[in-house]
Parts: C-alpha cells; sequence; structure tokens
C-alpha cells in the first residue's frame, strides 16, 4: 500500500472542537468560525454573510455546521449564498467538519462555517 502526505495548499483542515471553540490548523478560534481557501476566522453566524459572500471565487461548496444537531439554516441565508453560485449544505458541526477535512484532502474547492457545539 502507497501511502501518500495530504497537502492542504492555502486551506487549514479542522484538527478538533469542543464546547465554545474549534482547533483549526493548529489555531484555536473560539466561538462560531469560517475556514476555506481564503483563511480562517471567528464567524459572526447566521448574519455575518458578508465574509460567505467572498468564498464565491475562491470555493464552490460551503459546509455550514449547524451546532450539534443537523438543523434547517435560515432562508434568507441559504438564497443569499446561492445568489452568487455558493453551493451550501447543511449538516451538524461534527460531520461538517468531517466532510470537509476529506474534500479538503482531495484537493477540493470547499469552506467551512461552523456554529460551536
Amino acid at each position: 500500500m502507497r501511502l501518500n502526505e495530504v497537502s492542504y495548499t492555502e486551506a487549514r483542515p479542522v484538527e478538533g472542537y469542543g464546547p465554545g471553540f474549534f482547533r483549526i490548523g493548529g489555531e484555536v478560534i473560539r466561538g462560531h468560525a469560517l475556514t476555506g481557501p481564503a483563511g480562517t476566522r471567528q464567524w459572526g453566524g447566521y448574519e455575518d454573510t458578508a465574509p460567505l459572500l467572498e468564498l464565491g471565487p475562491h470555493a464552490d461548496l460551503l459546509f455550514v455546521g449547524t451546532g450539534a444537531d443537523i438543523a434547517h439554516l435560515p432562508p434568507a441565508f441559504r438564497e443569499t449564498l446561492e445568489a452568487v453560485g455558493l453551493a451550501v449544505e447543511a449538516m451538524s458541526s461534527p460531520a461538517a467538519a468531517r466532510t470537509y477535512n476529506v474534500l479538503l484532502s482531495e484537493g477540493r474547492r470547499v469552506a467551512l462555517a461552523m456554529i460551536t457545539v
């Protein structure tokens, strides 16, 4: 079996999470988090769409972690992102982090916005 080292380019993988925080690429983010090709930062939640709209040229797919459990995204939030051509997929934050890491390791153009667990 041949093993290859995974290269994440500019984006960084999610390494862990806990109550109120995420560890992404060695950095601890307290509160909600956004990560992808444009970097990693705190995120203000569903009302904070400006940094998500900037993902358009850098990512094809945005995973939205809705916290400990899967939840529906607010319709206005989803419509705003889809209007700029960004595909949006909602799932629990733990599942979103795992899925993001897998697609990131495959070299896909993905981003991740997560509500804390």
